[in-house]
């Protein structure tokens, strides 16, 4: 949300001196102004690139397909074993010495279609936290876009006003030669053109690094070439609203990942208070003898219908419960704190576009005419 800001504030460094624009569109071939279509280009490729947004993605998908992998049935369970008769027991050709069966545990109470909905709901907050990756390296490849153009342009005038200062140095140091100046003049005015000379190749180092930085987040060679970056107009006027208020609760990335996290935190209370219902399974077993009597062996078959008994851990079920409904509980006023932090940053930045806008209009019509003026009558002395 802070991008705008930015950007109408470099578009005041950009407006700083009207000179120094007709210079470099003059003098620049390869030049870009940004724009949304070229951020879009830029964020494009990123999202194919970049190793964080891949990351993001890729859990998403991981998600995806754990959603899928949820099974309504339990792989059946197979038991086989023998049964050993003393001398006084039954007799074995008679009750079977073989014993095999199967067990199935039934899919009862909806705790399959729970099981799918966690999964689904924790897909949803993945995928929300995918594209809240993606707002966020969107946001920073325009933020560095912007300070690379405000770096270029920091450079150009930069580099006019060490010519400037070079010229005005050997014009004192001409005349302290015939004596029309004094010595302070002269230390003064070369005192000057160091530190400019010094400021500048600090100037050029940080529009280097802005470069560098363009180049990590779209996953390029840190070396890549870039054109000259060549600022926005000023931004219109951008007042505070409801509507704008409607707009940035609607599409504001960490909300969309706070309501669907509240989502996942109601799936699972539904499913903690349906597991305190019993499992129930049913089971087949036969009885064979191993000797065999002409008949393949076979003695007794027995049905089985088993249920576990959890009432002995009621109270465990109810924590666990409790647990999870304060998990929903916090992930609400989780999302209601973030919504008053949208409104207030919302606010903040309509306050502080307002306060850019009007600064980059004054350089534009007032500042930068005056120093052009008085930059005119210095050089004409």
């Amino acid at each position: 949300m802070k991008t705008f800001g930015i950007i109408l504030l470099a578009s005041a460094g950009l407006l700083d001196v009207r000179a120094a624009e007709d210079t470099a569109s003059a003098g620049t071939t390869n030049s870009v102004v940004i724009s949304t279509e070229y951020i879009d280009r830029l964020v494009a490729e990123a999202r194919t690139n970049n190793p964080a947004q891949l990351a993001a993605d890729s859990r998403a998908d991981a998600a995806a397909a754990n959603v899928e992998s949820i099974r309504s049935w339990d792989d059946p369970m197979f038991t086989i074993g023998g049964n050993v008769f003393g001398r006084q027991g039954f007799d074995a050709r008679q009750e079977g010495d073989l014993v095999y069966g199967l067990q199935e545990k039934l899919p009862l109470w909806g705790i399959p279609r729970l099981n799918r909905r966690v999964a689904a709901a924790e897909r949803s907050v993945r995928q929300a936290q995918g594209d809240a990756r993606f707002q966020q390296l969107r946001r920073d490849i325009a933020k560095t876009l912007i300070a690379a153009a405000l770096a270029r342009q920091v450079v150009d005038i930069g580099e006019q006003d060490l010519a400037w200062l070079g010229a005005t140095s050997k014009a004192v140091e001409s005349k302290y030669r015939s004596g029309q100046a004094d010595l302070a003049d002269t230390l003064q005015i070369q005192n000057a053109l160091a530190l400019r000379a010094d400021q500048l190749r600090t100037d050029k180092l940080e529009l280097t690094h802005d470069q560098f930085v363009l180049n990590r987040l779209l996953n390029r060679p840190h070396d890549s070439p870039w054109p000259s970056l060549q600022l926005p107009p000023v931004a219109p006027p951008v007042p505070y609203s409801a509507k704008l208020l409607a707009l940035a609760l609607a599409h504001e990335p960490n909300l969309k990942v706070m309501d669907q996290e509240v989502e996942q935190a109601k799936a699972n209370v539904e499913r903690t208070q349906r597991a305190r219902r019993p499992e129930v399974s049913v089971g087949i077993q036969g009885y064979q003898y191993s000797g065999g009597a002409g008949d393949a062996g076979f003695r007794e078959g027995v049905f089985t219908l088993n249920f576990s008994l959890p009432w002995a851990n009621v109270g465990k079920y109810r924590k666990d419960y409790d647990r999870e409904k304060k998990n929903e509980q916090s992930a609400e006023r989780e999302r209601e704190d973030q919504t008053l932090t949208v409104r207030e940053e919302l606010h903040h930045l309509t306050v502080d576009l307002d306060a850019r806008r009007r600064q980059a209009l004054l350089y534009k019509d007032e500042i930068s005419i005056r120093a052009a003026q008085a930059l005119s009558d210095r050089l004409t002395v």
